[in-house]
């Protein structure tokens, strides 16, 4: 499917949830950020690759996604899903975002 479409935003989600799965977080990072790159994500996969950033030992990167998923997430009303990036950073990187 992908090779057909390779902008599919659908199937690039689905495939780095797979890649989530199988705990390859190389591909999962590079699939996100196709993924990031096309789509007008919710948050949720701000959360997920700043989640692989953490255990590629890319905090930079890690607490960069965090901080715009609250953006996007707020922008998308899922306060609860913003509050859990604040929080994150918060007790992770020591920083406040803003509400």
């Amino acid at each position: 499917m992908l090779t057909s479409d390779p902008a599919n935003t659908m199937v690039l989600f689905g495939l780095a949830k797979e890649y989530e799965k199988a705990g390859d977080d190389a591909k999962l990072i590079e699939t996100l950020e196709k993924y990031l790159a096309a789509a007008d994500d919710e948050g949720n996969a701000y959360g997920m690759l700043a989640r692989a950033y953490e255990r590629a030992k890319e905090s930079d990167k890690a607490r960069q996604a965090f901080q715009r998923g609250v953006e996007v997430a707020s922008a998308h009303g899922h306060p609860g899903m913003a509050e859990e990036y604040r929080a994150i950073l918060a007790s992770e990187y020591q920083i406040t975002a803003k509400r």
